[in-house]
């Protein structure tokens, strides 16, 4: 397959352009505005390879978009690229609404002129897959799930501006047959992740003696899946899901905050202990919650098990051990990040 990446350099979309050339052998063509959170270093390993090729390009520049597809002439295209980050979007909620709805639009337009072109053979396995997330659907009590049919209910800039790209994204499919496939995850975690997000946070904190930030009592619950699996389940969606439809993906992993805080203290008092024998939990800082913020998600991922055979193969425990033995392994990684971008300071704080 050629499989036209968007957001490639990110968390998610790099670890699935690192699958799909290394262990599917298809083709890709990533497709990357390297913002912030782009990072070529995670893609060095795919660098070289015949099916791999790079194009620095933003999603809203119709142009280039049209330029790309139209060169690369792929059979599929999967949306990663959207601002994702919920602090930032407290901070600048307009970047969120320029990248994750006019990019969205953006490229959905020039899918469906590409689409309109291709040969009757062609168009017959042609998909655009919109990767999404659980927050469009809002916030949950200590009870229920998130299924395919709750009713949208988005808390913040980044949930609203994704929930749109959802709509639009069915619209596109509904109005001019565009053949949409739509997934809606739950937290990820795993390599690569750009440190502002909670668990890399927690771990390079540690490494570097910062307290731990946890926000209110740290009470709030998500579901965490670890993005290995995310990446096999999209690319199951890809290949076995049906036209139009959504797929909620969910790692069954639902744990408060708090928890997912100690336990990797725990875990990095066992791998990479602190001086004198000292405790990372005597790190752990309680803040003041962000704004708008969730109390619970939790993914019921029954319709992807049932319809198409998938299920996550990583528990929280070994995906937890695997996380953070990565980033002790990798710190030239992250310490570019740390040098350059980000010094893991608290982002999204409304004054009064």
């Amino acid at each position: 397959m050629k499989i036209f990446v968007t957001g490639g350099a990110g968390f998610i979309g790099g670890n699935f352009v690192i699958k799909q050339v290394l262990q599917e052998d298809n083709e890709v063509l990533n497709f990357d505005k390297l913002t912030y959170a782009g990072n070529l270093d995670t893609l060095k390993n795919v660098v070289g390879y015949p099916g791999y090729r790079f194009v620095q390009g933003d999603i809203c520049d119709r142009r280039v978009v049209n330029d790309s597809i139209n060169k690369f002439q792929p059979d599929v295209i999967v949306h990663f690229a959207a601002e994702s980050h919920v602090d930032r979007s407290i901070d600048g909620p307009c970047e969120f609404i320029q990248t994750n709805i006019i990019g969205t639009a953006v490229l959905l337009d020039e899918a469906s002129y590409y689409y309109k072109t291709l040969s009757n053979e062609k168009k017959a396995g042609f998909k655009f897959l919109h990767v999404s997330t659980d927050e469009v659907y809002g916030s949950l009590n200590d009870e229920g799930y998130f299924t395919e049919k709750t009713s949208y209910d988005p808390s913040s800039p980044y949930s609203a501006s994704k929930a749109s790209s959802d709509h639009l994204a069915r619209a596109w499919h509904r109005t001019y047959g565009l053949p949409v496939l739509i997934t809606n995850c739950s937290n990820n975690y795993g390599p690569y992740q750009f440190p502002e997000k909670l668990i890399p946070l927690m771990i390079l904190n540690c490494l570097s003696e910062k307290n731990l930030p946890v926000y209110g009592k740290g009470a709030n619950v998500r579901d965490w899946l670890h993005v290995e699996d995310h990446c096999d389940a999209i690319y199951t969606v890809l290949s076995k899901g049906k036209l139009g439809e959504t797929y909620n993906i969910g790692g069954n992993n639902e744990i408060k905050n708090i928890d997912i805080v100690k336990t990797i203290c725990q875990k990095m008092d066992e791998l990479a202990p602190r001086i004198g024998n000292a405790q990372y939990e005597d790190l752990i800082t309680y803040v003041t919650d962000r704004p708008g913020h969730d109390f619970r998600y939790a993914i019921n991922a029954s319709k992807i098990l049932d319809d198409l055979g998938w299920k996550p193969q990583e528990s929280f425990t070994s995906g937890i051990d695997k996380t953070i033995r990565w980033y002790l392994d990798n710190e030239t990684w992250w310490k570019a990040i740390q040098d350059n971008t980000y010094k893991q300071e608290r982002l999204g704080v409304v004054s009064e």
